[in-house]
């Protein structure tokens, strides 16, 4: 693959000093003395921190001998580490609750980020960040599972604004956070925001996966759903982030099935973004997938989608932090829209007929004359827009 014609001279040389790190057959470049003379150390420990790689760099820059990396770099590596793997053990005892509390109350669970993540991957929960507990539940078990939570302590963030009942599909998770034991929860209905096609419930249950590293067995996706979904999420967030796509690095070397991965990735409409990903991860991780060859030929779309993404790489973009500067803002919007496939454009476009909770704040009407939203909202929207306009 030509790695100049997706713009990797482009990136900044620490990004490329922390893919050669992270690369297993090309430790020499980053021995080089003349790369490292040109290594802004300030720089490359604030992008360690920005795309979360620092456990996974720290046990690597302490294997190097002789004074290649100044001690004041692998001290505040250490640091980082050491505080991750602490928080991670704390997650590691939160997993055990919240997996005990669901299983002995009825409510099915699939655990989709957090320590079993690390240790699946990684082999070791210290090799990993993880901010919270991702799990994904039904949706007819939401009533019952925040009950449980506020029970124990749990405080609900996300007060999601809703019109119809827009938020089952429109939405995806809502957050709990728990003031004493600060960790905070995020409780999945759907995988992905909508709108979009998601997989049933009971097919990801029956491909899920089982560990022990608790008294009672944790579930996860299974391997190729876990592919689908990382893939998917990365994308979303436009890979801003390198860990996700150490995540597929990993995810990748295990024995998967190509042949279901592929069923799994059509099925959602995101054959391309898993192209997207595996390309990506070649690149920039040097992933090694030739028994993937067939079901993966790299598309023009999906090299397109992957050389959209070095925008976000070249310019360390973080958009968890508001708020997201114009430019930014604007790029991601139009990246969005090329993810999706052509019937998801389709209903894309179509759900904005579907009122917003906007539209009852504009013109606030009787719960059992909402359905009058569905005529009002063309007015509603221009009104606002006339307003804004009319403002600026």
């Amino acid at each position: 693959m030509d790695n100049q014609a997706l713009g990797l001279r482009q990136l900044p040389q620490e990004l490329k000093l922390i893919l050669a790190l992270l690369q297993e057959r090309n430790h020499d470049v980053y021995q080089n003395p003349r790369l490292l003379t040109t290594i802004n150390w300030d720089l490359f420990i604030e992008l360690c921190v920005h795309h979360r790689l620092y456990p996974l760099l720290y046990p690597e820059i302490k294997k190097q001998k002789g004074n290649v990396f100044p001690p004041s770099v692998v001290e505040t590596l250490f640091h980082y580490y050491q505080q991750n793997t602490f928080n991670m053990l704390h997650l590691c005892g939160e997993t055990a609750f919240i997996n005990k509390l669901f299983t002995e109350n009825n409510i099915r669970l699939l655990f989709l980020k957090g320590p079993h993540l690390a240790r699946e991957l990684y082999g070791d929960y210290s090799l990993r960040t993880s901010n919270d507990l991702d799990f994904l539940i039904q949706g007819q078990d939401l009533e019952k599972a925040e009950k449980l939570l506020e029970k124990h302590g749990y405080e609900k963030e996300d007060y999601i604004r809703t019109v119809l009942n827009d938020w089952k599909w429109r939405h995806h998770h809502v957050t709990y956070y728990h003031p004493e034991k600060g960790t905070k929860l995020e409780v999945h209905w759907r995988l992905h925001p909508g709108p979009g096609k998601e997989p049933d419930f009971n097919d990801l249950w029956a491909r899920r996966k089982t560990g022990t590293f608790t008294e009672t067995p944790v579930c996860a996706l299974g391997k190729e759903d876990l592919f689908v979904f990382l893939a998917l999420h990365g994308a979303r967030h436009g890979w801003s982030r390198l860990r996700w796509l150490c995540d597929i690095h990993q995810l990748t070397g295990q024995a998967l099935d190509p042949a279901l991965l592929k069923k799994l990735l059509k099925a959602s409409g995101s054959v391309h973004i898993g192209e997207q990903a595996l390309r990506l991860s070649a690149i920039l991780l040097d992933t090694a997938i030739p028994e993937w060859k067939e079901p993966f030929r790299f598309k023009k779309r999906s090299e397109k989608l992957a050389d959209q993404a070095f925008y976000y790489f070249e310019n360390m973009v973080n958009l968890h932090t508001d708020p997201v500067p114009e430019e930014v803002s604007e790029y991601h919007k139009h990246y969005l829209f090329s993810l999706m496939s052509y019937p998801q454009k389709a209903v894309f476009l179509l759900s904005f007929l579907y009122p917003y909770p906007e539209d009852a704040e504009t013109m606030p009407l009787p719960k059992p004359l909402h359905f009058l939203y569905f005529p009002l909202r063309p007015f509603l929207w221009a009104w606002r827009k006339t307003r804004k306009q009319a403002v600026t």
